[in-house]
Order: structure tokens, then sequence, then C-alpha cells
């Protein structure tokens, strides 16, 4: 709850759209291809260890690619799916359906849970999705404050907080499905991506119990794959976006890089100390440090 009102009180002081229009384009772009290169990365990993099944989706992907991209990853979920039940890999036997209940949980405050989870929660949260969340907005054209969508999925932590409800929030990979050219040519249209993807997060809640057992029953490499090809043309567009403008061109690597290395310090994420490295490389590579030199002569 404290976590969630902190959203709320940085969402209506305005100080967080302030502080995404000082960050680059380019350097956005970097951020965004950096976490998500890691997704790719392992998806081509599990050719290693599942070479027949990471071989045959990805022959699909690319087929299905050149002839009908947008079902592409639909493509290759169903036939996978099939492949796996022709395998006889998964086991379904256990499954039984059931609807998710939510359990009121009374707020007791005490400064361990403060030190412990609200301030990390709060930090993880703000750096780890609300920023690369927003910059996702921001690289596809969308221009929606952030200091609303802040304070407005704030409050929608509070009220479900008593549910044990884990923070609402712009997630960033979500945004980058949704808003990309993925979802629809014409920016316009993706909004239907965004309220499908909602309808379906609904879904997944009342059914929770009953999807979580079927997804465990998916092999880990099957998921990897499915997760790394669905956000290919995600990073790729990213990765344009970041070496198009010649004056960040440098910086945006540095992010890129220093991003995909998934710096963890202090608690702290990769996505947080990757546009912090790379907004330092943009300024001090752009920077006008003339009437600096001056002022040292002196």
């Amino acid at each position: 709850m404290i976590s969630a009102a902190a959203f709320i009180v940085l969402g209506l002081s305005g100080y967080f759209e302030k502080l995404i229009r000082i960050i680059p384009s380019g350097i956005a772009a970097g951020l965004l291809a950096g976490i998500l290169l890691q997704f790719g990365v392992a998806a081509f990993g599990t050719i290693t260890v599942e070479p027949i099944l990471a071989g045959f989706l990805m022959v699909i992907y690319v087929l299905l690619k050149r002839f009908t991209a947008r079902y592409a990853v639909l493509g290759i979920f169903l036939l996978g799916l099939g492949f796996l039940l022709l395998q006889q890999r998964m086991d379904l036997s256990d499954i039984t359906f059931a609807f998710a209940k939510p359990v009121f949980t009374f707020p007791v405050f005490s400064i361990q849970a403060l030190l412990s989870v609200a301030i990390p929660i709060f930090l993880i949260t703000l750096t780890g999705q609300y920023m690369p969340g927003i910059l996702v907005l921001r690289n596809d054209s969308f221009k929606t404050s952030a200091n609303t969508i802040v304070a407005v999925t704030g409050l929608g932590s509070l009220i479900m907080s008593v549910f044990g409800s884990t923070a609402v929030t712009s997630a960033a990979i979500t945004a980058a499905i949704c808003t990309g050219k993925e979802a629809h040519e014409d920016p316009s249209k993706r909004w239907i991506a965004g309220i499908s993807c909602g309808l379906l997060y609904v879904l997944i809640g009342i059914f929770g119990v009953t999807l979580a057992r079927i997804f465990m029953a998916f092999p880990n490499t099957f998921i990897a794959i499915l997760a790394g090809l669905a956000l290919l043309g995600t990073i790729v567009n990213s990765l344009s976006t970041a070496m198009a403008e010649a004056k960040s061109r440098e910086a945006a690597l540095i992010t890129f890089v220093a991003t995909a290395a998934n710096i963890k310090f202090l608690g702290i994420g990769g996505a947080f100390w990757g546009a912090l490295i790379g907004l330092f490389a943009y300024v001090f590579l752009n920077g006008d440090f003339s009437k600096l030199g001056k002022y040292w002569q002196r």
C-alpha cells in the first residue's frame, strides 16, 4: 500500500514526465533493445538442448513471417503445442477446472516491511517497468502523459494490494508487443491490441489456477522460444531507432550493451543502470564543455 501511494504521489507531482522527456529517443530505443535481447538469446540458446523442437518452430516462424506475419507467433504456438502432444511430452491428466479466489489480507504496518518490501517494490517497479514501459510508448510515437499513467496505475495497485496483487504498472515487454508495428501498421488501431491483452489478463486472473497448471506442463524451452520469437520484431525496430541518429548512435549502443549485461547493483536491475550509463555517455559525448574549459583556464 505504501509503494502504491508513493506512485500516486509521484504521478500527481509531475516529475516523472519531466524525467522521461530528457531521455533522447536513441537512448530509449537502446534501453528497450537491451531489455529484450536476453529473450532473443534465450530462444536461440534452446537449440543446444532442444534442436528438433527449436529448429522446427524457427523454420515455421520464418515461413509464417513470409506469408502471414501477423499470425506467425500464434501459428508457432499452435503448431508447437501439436508437436509436443504428438511426442507425448505434456501431461495434462491432473489439470482441473477451478476459479481463482481473491483472499483479503488486512494490512499491518511494520518498519521491516517498509524497508524490505515497500521501498524495493517501488524502486524495482519504477526502474524496471515504468521507465522502460513509458519509453516504449514514446519510441512508438504515443504521447500519453506518463504522470497520468503512473497515478492511475498506482491507484489500481492501492486498491488491489489488500488481495495480494503485485504492482499494477505499464509493463515494458507487454507495451513493446502491443504498441509496435507488429500489432498494427496503423498506430491509431493499435489500441485493439491493448484492449485484447487486458481482456486476456482478466481471463488469466479468473482462471489463474487452471492456466498456471497448464503452463507448468509446457517445457521451459517451448516458453523461451515463444517469448524470443515474439519479440524479434520489436528488437529489430528498437535497434533501428537506436542507430538512426548519428549524434546519439554511440551512446545508444552503450545503453544497449549495458542494459543487455543486466547489471544488478544495490538491489536495482539492469534497466536503470543501462539508462544511467547511456545518459552519462550521451551527455559526455555530446555536451558542450567549452565554457567549463574556459573556467578551468582562469
